[in-house]
């Protein structure tokens, strides 16, 4: 049931007129907002420590589910963008240091927060005649993941699974980067028990090790991205590269990115998860159970960051 609703949304979706669409989207947004929902409750405890404390915290979650409802429209609708609606509707800022990055022959690594449209981003990549490597979690049922891999895959990507596969994530990649690719992975959250501790707008969470582990093992260069969305595009900004140190500052490094692109643009981190350690495990511990909210989003299938090989120090 759960792939058919996918399917049948995704393909319904695909066929409104454009501005339609978004309409139905931007209501979903606002609903979810009213029902006031975990999902919600979590974004808002989460975007109240990114900004100062005189923020209109009501308007900002309206509009971070506003843009979490763009990503998702655009989710469904990319496979039909046109290739140069893709590459001329994103601005980047500091693209000559994705490029040095990617001429270099080293491998690149670009670890990325749940930002703007992460999807987009990829595809504006492949289209730029730069294919890359992802893992994505697996998730039940098996065919709504194969739904999601065979939609990032059509874009350009190569998606390895986070589980379940012949080799470790981390071996392929690594293959991948030796060889001179590209790597892309979602890092502002961890999936695993294996999180580094980081500062984190003040206050400590944990992010994965991957991104830094792979770049020490193999040299390759480590970048930040931060993204945004334009009225009628994207953003992104490529950061410094993140110096070769050990696994616990270079993440340390990949949050401070972070914490800068979120803080400039707080309304496009979508993130409905957990993050900082001194919270409870749910946005709102002490009331009581709620059902089950199908109008508000949730990430069927996450592109994650992937575990270090045993013996890496975090």
């Amino acid at each position: 049931m759960t792939d058919l609703a996918y399917a049948t949304g995704w393909r319904v979706v695909r066929v409104l007129p454009e501005r339609v669409a978004a309409r139905v989207f931007t209501a979903a947004a606002d609903a979810a907002v009213r029902r006031d929902g975990r999902g919600v409750r979590r974004l808002r405890a989460n975007l109240a420590r990114t900004v100062p404390p005189d923020t209109d915290l009501d308007d900002l979650t309206r509009a971070a589910m506003r843009s979490y409802a763009r990503y998702w429209l655009e989710v469904f609708r990319l496979q039909d963008m046109p290739r140069e609606r893709i590459i001329k509707g994103m601005r980047m800022v500091a693209e000559p240091r994705l490029r040095a990055a990617l001429a270099s022959g080293r491998g690149t690594i670009a670890a990325l927060p749940h930002m703007g449209n992460w999807e987009h981003a990829g595809a504006w990549l492949a289209a730029n005649g730069e294919p890359f490597t992802t893992v994505a979690e697996r998730v039940e049922p098996a065919s709504l993941f194969d739904r999601f891999i065979r939609f990032r895959s059509a874009l350009g990507m190569e998606v390895i699974a986070l589980t379940g596969g012949e080799r470790p994530p981390f071996d392929l990649l690594a293959d991948r980067l030796l060889a001179g690719g590209t790597v892309c992975l979602l890092a502002d959250r961890d999936l695993s028990a294996d999180g580094v501790p980081v500062t984190f707008f003040g206050a400590t969470a944990t992010m994965p090790p991957g991104p830094a582990a792979l770049a020490l093992r193999t040299g390759a260069t480590l970048l930040p991205a931060t993204l945004w969305f334009d009225p009628d595009g994207w953003g992104v900004r490529i950061h410094p590269a993140v110096p070769h140190t050990d696994v616990a500052q270079m993440t340390q490094a990949l949050a401070d990115a972070f914490a800068e692109g979120i803080a400039a643009y707080p309304a496009d981190w979508h993130m409905l998860q957990r993050i900082w350690r001194d919270e409870p495990a749910t946005a709102a511990a002490a009331e009581p159970a709620e059902p089950a909210e199908p109008v508000e989003p949730v990430e069927p299938v996450e592109p994650a960051s992937c575990p270090p090989p045993a013996g890496v120090e975090t």
